[in-house]
């Protein structure tokens, strides 16, 4: 199908536009919903080299997790003769590294959710939840914005560990550079450097930033023109390296509302796929080395009912 752009969209309660109803009344996968056979098939004709370049970090590899989630414990059971092996999590959060943000993390409103669905509805695995992208699978064509590489090549500084926004302009600058035009289907990356910033990092300054009030980094500005545009491209997905895709902090304030924090347009509104924290810094290099910035892209989210997040068990094959 071909999507409306954003300004033809109806008006959403509380400003903004909407796309509640466009893939009917009780829809629960959102823009996913666009991933059709021909989609997928097309998408597959990028394998040229056939490299698979996974997008996942460790899920340890922040320590401690941002936000002040909790760390995961990994307990090993040694059966009784010594010759098998299993193992246990323990405070296993799926968000705590490279991860989705199923359509119930974030609501538009109080108690509303993408296409109307409840806070109930999420909480009992009804409406918008991680399941429902997971029985469908993700395979599709990725582009990547390299944002971070641009940046630089203007001169500009780029500071990962700052609440540094990126434009509308910005974005389109690294679309530019990387020579690539969206098309409907497509999950767009953003390389902002943030991983590459953090591993550079000593354990006490990451203890320090591991807090929602001492944690600032860059990402996306949180605005309607950049609704507008995540909209315009037609993506299933955006996803970055960044902890939370728009820069953080947002902004939570009655005054803010609605395009204070963008997760309310994208996931609530929208429907579309949000990825944090991903592996991109490989794929920047490989994209750069082969010059061209489209490849195939999969995903495989985790089959848990009722989730609101899931690790994104990426690829990228070139």
């Amino acid at each position: 199908m071909v999507l409306p752009d954003y300004d033809d969209l109806p008006p959403a309660s509380r400003g903004g536009r909407s796309a509640w109803g466009l893939f009917g009344a009780e829809d629960s996968v959102g823009l996913f919903t666009l991933l059709t056979p021909e989609v997928t098939r097309a998408a597959a004709q990028l394998v040229q080299t056939g490299e698979v370049v996974p997008l996942d970090l460790p899920l340890d590899y922040f320590d401690p997790p941002l936000f002040g989630r909790t760390p995961l414990r990994v307990e090993k059971r040694v059966a009784a003769d010594g010759q098998g092996i299993d193992e246990v999590y323990q405070d296993f959060n799926p968000q705590s590294s490279t991860q989705w943000d199923a359509l119930g993390h974030v609501a538009y409103d109080e108690d509303t959710f993408y296409n109307g669905a409840s806070l109930d509805d999420v909480l009992h695995g009804r409406r918008n939840t991680m399941d429902h992208w997971a029985a469908r699978g993700i395979a599709t064509r990725g582009v990547l914005l390299d944002v971070a590489a641009t940046l630089r090549a203007q001169g500009r500084t780029v500071d990962p560990g700052s609440a540094q926004t990126f434009s509308v302009d910005d974005l389109e600058a690294a679309r530019k550079a990387a020579d690539v035009e969206f098309r409907e289907g497509d999950v767009v990356l953003i390389r902002t450097g943030f991983v590459a910033w953090y591993a550079g990092l000593d354990a006490a300054e990451r203890t320090r930033i591991s807090t929602r009030a001492a944690l600032t980094a860059c990402g996306v500005e949180h605005t309607e023109d950049m609704a507008r545009y995540l909209w315009n491209s037609h993506a299933v997905a955006v996803a970055s390296d960044a902890p939370s895709l728009e820069v953080w902090p947002m902004d939570r304030s009655p005054e803010g509302y609605p395009f204070g924090m963008l997760h309310r347009f994208l996931l609530g509104q929208f429907g579309m796929g949000i990825g944090e924290l991903w592996a991109l810094d490989t794929l920047a290099a490989r994209c750069t080395e082969l010059g061209r910035h489209e490849f195939f892209l999969t995903s495989a989210p985790l089959q848990t009912v009722a989730g609101v997040g899931s690790p994104a068990n990426a690829l990228a094959i070139l």
